[in-house]
């Protein structure tokens, strides 16, 4: 269960009612004043991210390697989309738990990643097989 959609909202409440007690309506316009900055936060990073990911190709990434570093277990789908700077290509159906998305970089190599509820359970990378007919040949003198 995710107890961020109870605590949050309780958090909320006990703060305004925590200003209410201490000061009364000017804490109250304090406190509101406070959780509104603070929502306006995070619709402003969302927006910023996906309207950098908006300018970007669906699925590409820079360097599947490095993402593949960089990922994390528990991270959001937001978190990833900002790292890459690019919507995944989803693999998935539409509202089907668990989502699968995959980014690939220029050289073929890709990352798929799986969320539970908007988290990253799982990822894997895979690199194209290379070919030997196409690997150059250096010659020690």
């Amino acid at each position: 269960m995710n107890f961020s959609k109870i605590l949050i909202p309780i958090g909320v409440i006990v703060f305004v009612a925590g200003a209410w007690q201490q000061y009364k309506w000017p804490g109250v316009a304090v406190a509101t004043g406070a959780v509104v900055m603070w929502i306006l936060l995070h619709f402003t990073r969302m927006v910023t991210v996906m309207s950098r990911a908006a300018n970007r190709p669906v699925g590409h990434v820079g360097s599947a390697v490095m993402l593949n570093v960089k990922l994390k277990k528990g991270v959001n789908l937001m978190h990833v989309i900002a790292m890459t700077k690019s919507l995944g290509e989803r693999l998935s159906d539409e509202h089907a738990q668990p989502e699968v998305f995959k980014w690939t970089d220029t050289g073929d190599s890709f990352v798929i990643c799986t969320f539970k509820n908007g988290k990253l359970a799982a990822w894997e990378m895979t690199r194209p097989a290379e070919d030997p007919e196409n690997e150059s040949i250096s010659l020690v003198k």
